[in-house]
């Protein structure tokens, strides 16, 4: 099972998460068929989507990543929301390699008021990606540890990370402690493999963390789409258009991406779908 766990940490003023989202990157795999160094750079965006949805404030929170290619010919798009249903995709050169790009996030906590922020991206490691766009485009200290480890048959064994974010009014001393046990996460799948998500909190945090100041979170690889969102989405260019399409193509057909599921509709289902309209 996916886990999130948040808590804070060093006089209340670090923010700890530590995620566990080995099945959730499996999905992934499965659902897209990656392999290598898609996989790794899918699941470790899903992991950062999974930390990022679980610090929404509002249910109606969402929060997308997109990173675009420097060769402008491939992208890797993760959505999530404030239930921590969690989905993204990898397309074109991404699939091979990462050799720079840009990096945008767009949060939206539900009050109409969208964040967007964005870096340029220097490597295909997502730690250094997100530690730099928290820096740049967020202002605020943040370190980013983020781990997928594959199996010889490309299956995920395990992914996760440790994020420390230092609060408003942290003191020297704290940001220090945090400077200092960083490094030992440099390895987070490793460790989570050995040690589990809550085996890492006792081990490092356990003198930190209360009975109850550990707040736990499931996040789980979740597609939105239905056939009857499609539906909505098909019915604007109208009746006559959708059975030219029909007549032309054979059917409609609409891709979802985040799931690699097909939507097709034969001339019968348009005539159902305008039926009483």
């Amino acid at each position: 099972m996916n886990t999130l766990y948040k808590s804070l940490v060093y006089d209340k003023q670090i923010s700890l998460s530590v995620l566990d989202t080995t099945d959730l990157v499996n999905k992934a795999i499965k659902i897209h068929n990656l392999t290598g160094n898609a996989a790794m750079l899918l699941g470790g965006l899903l992991t950062c989507c999974a930390y990022m949805s679980g610090c929404l404030k509002s249910e109606k929170g969402a929060v997308s990543l997109t990173i675009k290619s420097a060769d402008g010919d491939g992208c890797v798009s993760v959505s999530g929301d404030s239930k921590l249903h969690i989905r993204g995709y990898v397309d074109g050169s991404c699939r091979h390699t990462l050799r720079g790009g840009t990096l945008t996030v767009i949060k939206d906590d539900g009050f109409f008021r969208p964040f967007v922020g964005a870096c340029e991206i220097e490597s295909d490691d997502v730690s250094e990606i997100f530690t730099e766009y928290f820096r740049a485009s967020e202002q605020i200290v943040t370190r980013v540890s983020i781990g997928v480890k594959l199996s010889d048959d490309g299956s995920c064994l395990c992914a996760g990370g440790v994020i420390m974010q230092q609060l408003p009014g942290t003191s020297a001393e704290n940001a220090a402690k945090c400077e200092e046990i960083m490094p030992s996460f440099a390895d987070a799948a490793e460790i989570i493999s050995r040690d589990g998500a809550e085996g890492l909190i006792k081990k490092y945090f356990s003198g930190e963390i209360g009975d109850k100041g550990l707040y736990l979170l499931h996040p789980d690889y979740v597609c939105n789409c239905s056939r009857e969102k499609i539906e909505k989405v098909i019915i604007p260019l109208g009746k006559d258009e959708l059975i030219n399409i029909c007549k032309e193509q054979g059917k409609v057909s609409v891709h979802c991406h985040y799931c690699n599921t097909d939507y097709t509709f034969g001339e019968e289902d348009v005539e159902e779908l305008f039926k009483n309209r």
